[in-house]
């Protein structure tokens, strides 16, 4: 599966511990990253400074589901229920 264009649900619904360029200390669930342009795309994508989590995401369809608004959920719903107590 290809990522949804404009779509960003993993760059804004996960928390994200590691560092990111312009986030040292990384960013809260549901927290627009800052390394995201205004039409959903990563400005590091496949750069060495992009964190290995994010590396790590692959587009499938348990996770993006058939819309962006499906993906936002389904992400969230993740993030929440890997929360520590």
């Amino acid at each position: 599966m290809e990522c949804r264009s404009g779509c960003a649900a993993c760059c804004i619904a996960p928390s994200i511990s590691s560092a990111i360029p312009g986030m040292p200390e990384g960013k809260s669930a549901g927290i627009r990253c800052v390394q995201l342009t205004p039409e959903g795309r990563c400005r590091i994508f496949g750069r060495p400074e992009r964190p290995a989590v994010c590396s790590s995401l692959q587009p499938g369809r348990e996770m993006c589901g058939a819309t962006a608004a499906e993906a936002m959920q389904q992400l969230q719903q993740w993030e929440q229920l890997t929360e520590p107590d």
